[in-house]
């Protein structure tokens, strides 16, 4: 099974969208039965978007325009509950996302600091390893210089033993009797 290949964005979009729509759905109904909520969050918002979007098409089409009509309060509420169903939607996605971001930064940290530790910890093992090293060398040049040593004092008995077998001692001379 291939995990890496599915589309994990597409599918957590779907899902955010799929949670959040119940939310906007409620907004939107509270938006339309209550006066206050629609009089002062959901008009505005399209009284506004009515007016940018009918200006920009005016202006695409070649038309000069001094004032935009504004919607009657029914379709103005309607598209004010849509327009924050909508919004619902984007900020508890974008909010997905942060989060998503926050996770994959905190993670990233976690790994550079393992990183950074075990780099530490093999720094620290090859010190300890150099400095075994050196005192291994040590003993093998004190070793080396003990095996020389005893090399030349068994050289050295080996030349008197020649030497001892050349010439015998000779014998000592009595004195003479007077």
């Amino acid at each position: 099974m291939v995990v890496g290949a599915f589309p994990m964005a597409k599918l957590l979009y779907l899902g955010i969208r799929q949670v959040s729509k119940p939310l906007a759905n409620r907004i939107k109904e509270a938006a339309r039965r209550s006066e206050f909520f629609k009089t002062y969050i959901c008009l505005p918002p399209a009284q506004l978007y009515h007016w940018a979007e009918m200006r920009t098409k005016m202006r695409l089409m070649g038309f000069s325009m001094q004032a935009v009509k504004p919607l009657n309060e029914n379709a103005a509420a309607e598209l004010g509950a849509e327009l924050l169903g909508e919004a619902t939607i984007f900020v508890v996605a974008c909010g997905c996302l942060v989060l998503e971001y926050w996770r994959h930064q905190a993670q990233q940290r976690r790994k550079e600091t393992d990183r950074h530790a075990a780099w530490s910890t093999m720094r620290d093992e090859v010190d300890h390893l150099a400095l075994a090293l050196e005192a291994l060398q040590d003993r093998v040049q004190a070793a080396a210089l003990q095996s020389a040593v005893d090399e030349l004092r068994a050289q050295m008995r080996e030349v008197r033993a020649q030497l001892c077998a050349r010439d015998p001692p000779a014998a000592p001379e009595a004195p003479p009797k007077e």
